[in-house]
């Protein structure tokens, strides 16, 4: 693409400014920039691109996107733009450069601190059976079909976002969905994805160590419903909130957009569940499109309303109802989400990635509501711990959630990054009530937490063991060292 061409969307470019150039990339890593590259200069929380611009000149840039002019070596003689907002900039370069592929896709947007990951999966699912070929970006990786890119961030940054859908693009995909985290709505990452519908699950503790403030935290997620589609081209455009939540009722959507609502017993999406157990949730549904019922091969009512947002997803594209409750009938389920973990000892043991105290309340909740409906006097153990260098203010509310709805709870280390493990515990054992402690067992290294939990149940009991879900590694200091809950358990059970 020639530079002119790709920052003519800018005001006041000069017609014959550089007009000969061809960019070969875009880059806000300095260390990446090759002989023609754009370089964008980004202000992060712990380095500023401004002060790699040199670095960036070395390497050949061809063109420098700056929020200080005055960073900019005398001796460069290359294309200058001087911006208010360098990340605004970026993401507009970027899918600028790889042609606005998200134009050509039905694209998906899911917010919220729970559920992204298991409903996109499920939206896949469906639109695979309506034969859409569907594109996935999230916390596991990023795929297309048999195609799998790894990833290490629930949302990519913009460049490699927007040259991820041209790939998708490229590779015959119709739709697209998008976990949309909170960091990358308030660093424009996905703004210039034109959304044809978004989902808010819900808002509970989480990222506080970033956004200091659970106000904050929603205004982050207020973006996508409104900023980001008041500006969409795609009509008709849908925003699908849940409003069993209530920072969903607080929401405030664009006007263009068609609001659909979900939840228990109120809005335009509603569920009865008629039984439920470890393995499966057989529900009733009342949608706009008309009512079903679906036996759905996971438990918890918190995976009853992703099917719901999911299914409210696929109306709005057009695909009928009853595609949608034949595709997940048959779902496979989510790596690391109320994952079975097969065994011969008559255990039921369950990965799951709930690392905030509304996600290991949904769980536990699930589990104590089948061993009910069960009439089972089998006991549930949990395993988990928190990260480090993440908010603190959680980590005594986790372990709390833990002692309410499990019979024996075993601390451990999750990801604890540049943090004591056992000074993380300590945390976690914070204000508790008088005489909790004597439930509580410490076992700092996770596989032989996992092996304390394995190894004291009985059969016919529940193991939960939450926090990593499907990651395969445990981040160390700075280091990543393999580590997976599911085959360390799987290998303590053979």
């Amino acid at each position: 693409m020639k530079l002119q061409h790709l920052f003519s969307i800018f005001p006041g470019i000069p017609e014959n400014a550089f007009s000969h150039l061809e960019v070969s990339d875009i880059c806000s890593d300095a260390r990446k920039v090759i002989p023609g590259s754009v370089f964008v200069a980004i202000r992060g929380s712990k380095a500023d691109g401004h002060n790699f611009i040199p670095d960036a000149v070395l390497q050949g840039a061809a063109a420098l996107v700056v929020e200080e002019r005055d960073k900019v070596p005398q001796s460069f003689k290359g294309f200058v733009l001087e911006v208010p907002n360098s990340r605004q900039a970026l993401d507009i370069l970027a899918s600028r450069f790889y042609w606005d592929p998200g134009r050509d896709l039905f694209c998906i947007g899911v917010t919220g601190t729970n559920g992204k990951t298991s409903i996109t999966y499920m939206i896949e699912c469906i639109f695979q059976h309506a034969n859409m070929s569907t594109g996935v970006i999230g916390t596991v990786n990023h795929r297309l079909g048999g195609k799998v890119w790894p990833t290490d961030m629930t949302t990519p940054d913009a460049i490699n976002l927007q040259k991820r859908l041209y790939e998708f693009h490229k590779e015959g995909a119709s739709a697209v969905a998008i976990e949309v985290s909170s960091h990358a709505l308030e660093q424009k990452r996905v703004d210039s994805v034109p959304f044809n519908a978004v989902v808010f699950t819900n808002l509970t503790r989480d990222h506080l160590d970033y956004h200091r403030t659970m106000e904050e935290y929603f205004q982050a997620k207020q973006r996508l419903f409104s900023d980001l589609l008041w500006k969409t081209r795609k009509t008709p455009c849908f925003a699908i909130v849940n409003t069993d939540d209530r920072w969903g009722r607080q929401l405030r959507v664009a006007d263009p957009a068609i609001l659909w609502t979900y939840g228990h017993r109120e809005g335009d999406f509603q569920y009865e569940i008629l039984k439920m157990d470890f393995a499966n949730t057989h529900f009733r549904i009342q949608t706009p499109a008309g009512d079903g019922e679906i036996l759905l091969p996971m438990s918890g009512t918190h995976n009853v309303m992703n099917a719901l947002a999911s299914i409210a997803v696929a109306i709005a594209a057009g695909i009928s109802l009853q595609t949608a409750i034949k595709a997940l009938c048959q779902f496979k389920g989510v790596p690391g989400r109320l994952q079975n973990v097969p065994n011969n000892r008559s255990l039921s043991v369950f990965i799951d990635y709930a690392h905030s105290p509304d996600a290991l309340e949904n769980v536990l909740t699930a589990l104590n509501r089948v061993r009910e409906s069960l009439k089972s006097k089998a006991k549930i153990w949990i395993v988990f711990g928190c990260g480090g260098d993440r908010d603190k203010g959680k980590r005594p509310l986790m372990t709390q959630v833990a002692l309410k709805y499990a019979d024996h709870v075993i601390l451990t280390s999750d990801n604890p990054r540049n943090e004591d493990p056992m000074a993380i515990i300590k945390d976690m054992t914070n204000e508790l009530p008088a005489g909790e402690q004597y439930r509580i067992r410490i076992e700092v290294q996770r596989k032989e937490a996992i092996r304390l939990a394995i190894e004291s149940s009985n059969p016919g009991d529940v193991v939960l063991i939450a926090g990593k879900g499907h990651e395969d590694y445990q981040i160390i200091g700075g280091e990543k060292t393999p580590f997976s809950d599911f085959q360390v358990a799987e290998e303590l059970m053979k």
